[in-house]
């Protein structure tokens, strides 16, 4: 980084000082310059990988979910038509009445 160099005795720069510091200061905030971009390069990515990373979970547990839900609808249809194939009357009773309570409930 800059550093003050050859003061003169009573504490003032020559122009020759004046301007090597001004050269310094200019490669230090180059430096800085391209440290900045590099770590908000850095930054980018990891921020990147992270989203993906995010996705990539999301999805895999939307796709359990969906599954899940899929093997509920299998089981509950299954243990439908085990009951109707048990009990028919029961069965066709229950449905005339829900008719009945739909056909009710359309006329209002």
């Amino acid at each position: 980084m800059a550093t003050a160099t050859g003061k003169v005795g009573n504490g003032t720069k020559t122009a020759p000082d004046l301007e090597a510091d001004i050269k310094q200061l200019k490669a230090d905030i180059e430096a800085l310059a391209k440290q900045l971009a590099t770590t908000g390069e850095h930054g980018y990515g990891a921020a990147r990988r992270a989203a993906s990373q995010g996705a990539e979970q999301l999805k895999t547990q939307s796709d359990a979910a969906v599954e899940a839900l899929r093997a509920n609808a299998r089981d509950i249809e299954e243990q439908f038509m085990t009951t109707v194939r048990e009990k028919p009357v029961t069965s066709l009773a229950i449905a005339a009445g829900v008719g009945f309570l739909i056909a009710l409930l359309a006329r209002r």
